[in-house]
């Protein structure tokens, strides 16, 4: 008899009232369009295993693999600021969990696998375009270093999904540190269940800052812990130009990483007011929107733990007040330490202040004469090889005012005494060249769509997981696409 496919060790699957244990759909006709061997291995997966047909099966959900307990999670949350008291995966089920080869729990989930007792009313499935973009954006993610959930494998099911038009429908295996989310607690608190949000703190607590069970402060600085975890997170998309799209508190983790890769992008021009999802009609989860989102998103998380930090409701708020309030100035520390990285500069406290406006000055010329974020600050390093021009030629005919902040930024350098080409290499190990472009991740989206073309979808996948590495035959790739292509651009959330 052949070895399970998976070793699970499952934990949440045990804490009553958070679930329903529930099947998958089975599909009539499912092939491969991805799997992910890389990430297979390092969850202690035999990779070949999982590419044979009775894996095929399982990804597919067709055949639920020997010791997996599936079941749809509940959670609440804020959407678009409007509150919902039951939400729910209404289209995933987590598989189970697995001990990866570090040692760290991870969530085995499917997204797409069918209705859920949480769909209310959609169909829960997924179509091959958004189940390969989230692969694309959370493998680029993790390629840049950003804390993401990953892609271990997509499927097509053979089915075609009814959405403006008929798609041909897949099904995503989705892997997490957890699926425990701000509108996880959100859950419980609204239905005043404070014995139900204790256990599941214990339990975040237990999976995510072991260090702090057993604590009596334990709760607030679990609180602590996640302020910290989502103020570094949202201080590194803005450095790589990242926009969620879709910042409602049932996407935000309590893990830290980034999750739900429905109407996501990556800017192009920079503009603060970017907004790329079809559904944010009012601009509220815009670029220049998203850490003001984060601690809006953080302030209903302490509401749920109120009761957990002290007996005492004024006692409790103060205390979540001063947490909260240092939101702000952890994410200012990441952000100034990250746009440092990207200006090449070494940080230092004296520097903090002179640091922060000369970041912010390029970020506003390139603000107001619509410079690509992303070759912004990757052609800076070809300057101090002295070769100017193809940074300035991002200017146009702005390269006066260009100029003027390049000789302040040369300044700041030679003040640090480096060898500037040490100082280069280091900003480009820093600054991508390659991000997943709009225009081509819907080429990529459309082909497999479409005509079942899979090649474009593997050619970029390729590039963006390679992001820092100057490539001749991929240069075309580095561009920003015309502005018919990027005018008017918008996502789609795909349920």
């Amino acid at each position: 008899m052949s070895a399970p496919l998976f070793t699970f060790d499952n934990s949440y699957a045990l804490m009553e009232g958070m679930s329903v244990a529930w099947q998958p759909a089975t599909v009539p006709a499912p092939r491969w369009l991805y799997l992910n061997r890389p990430l297979a291995e390092e969850l202690g997966l035999d990779a070949e295993a999982l590419a044979s047909d009775d894996g095929l099966a399982v990804f597919a959900g067709n055949r639920v693999p020997e010791g997996a307990t599936p079941i749809a999670q509940a959670y609440a949350g804020h959407q678009f600021g409007g509150f919902s008291p039951q939400l729910g995966d209404g289209r995933a089920l987590l598989l189970g969990e697995v001990i990866d080869c570090q040692g760290q729990r991870r969530d085995i989930a499917f997204k797409g696998s069918g209705r859920t007792p949480f769909s209310r009313g959609g169909d829960g499935k997924a179509a091959v375009g958004p189940v390969l973009r989230e692969v694309l954006i959370s493998e680029a993610m993790h390629a840049l270093g950003i804390p993401t959930t990953r892609s271990l494998a997509a499927v097509a099911t053979g089915e075609t999904i009814r959405r403006e038009r008929p798609l041909p429908g897949a099904i995503l295996t989705r892997v997490a540190a957890s699926h425990i989310r701000v509108g996880s607690f959100q859950f419980f608190a609204a239905r005043n269940d404070t014995e139900r949000v204790r256990q599941l703190a214990e339990h975040a607590i237990g999976r995510h800052d072991p260090v702090l069970v057993g604590r009596e402060d334990r709760y607030l600085a679990f609180y602590e812990a996640v302020v910290q975890r989502q103020a570094r997170l949202v201080a590194q998309w803005m450095s790589i130009g990242f926009i969620h799209g879709v910042m409602n508190t049932d996407n935000m983790t309590i893990s830290g990483e980034t999750i739900d890769y429905g109407p996501c992008a990556f800017l192009e021009a920079y503009d603060p007011e970017t907004v790329f999802s079809s559904i944010d009609t009012h601009g509220r989860y815009a670029f220049g929107n998203q850490p003001g989102i984060a601690q809006w998103n953080l302030a209903r998380l302490a509401e749920t733990l109120l009761p957990l930090f002290n007996t005492d409701d004024g006692q409790a708020v103060a205390a979540a007040t001063r947490v909260l309030d240092g939101f702000g100035e952890r994410f200012d520390r990441h952000w100034l330490n990250l746009h440092r990285l990207k200006l090449g500069l070494r940080g230092e406290p004296a520097n903090d202040e002179a640091d922060r406006a000369l970041v912010n000055n390029l970020l506003r010329l390139m603000h107001e004469h619509r410079v690509d974020f992303t070759l912004g600050f990757r052609r800076l390093s070809a300057v101090l090889r002295g070769a100017p021009q193809d940074w300035l030629a991002l200017w146009g005919d702005s390269q006066a005012a260009a100029g003027e902040w390049l000789g302040r930024w040369q300044q700041r350098l030679t003040a640090q005494g480096e060898p500037a080409h040490e100082v280069a290499a280091r900003m480009d190990a820093t600054n991508p060249l390659f991000i997943p472009r709009n225009h081509l991740v819907e080429n990529a989206l459309d082909a497999a769509s479409e005509s079942g073309d899979l090649r474009p979808f593997e050619r970029l996948l390729a590039i963006v997981t390679d992001p820092y590495t100057e490539r001749s035959e991929d240069a075309s790739a580095a561009q920003p696409g015309t502005p018919e292509q990027t005018q008017g651009y918008r996502t789609f959330c795909g349920t």
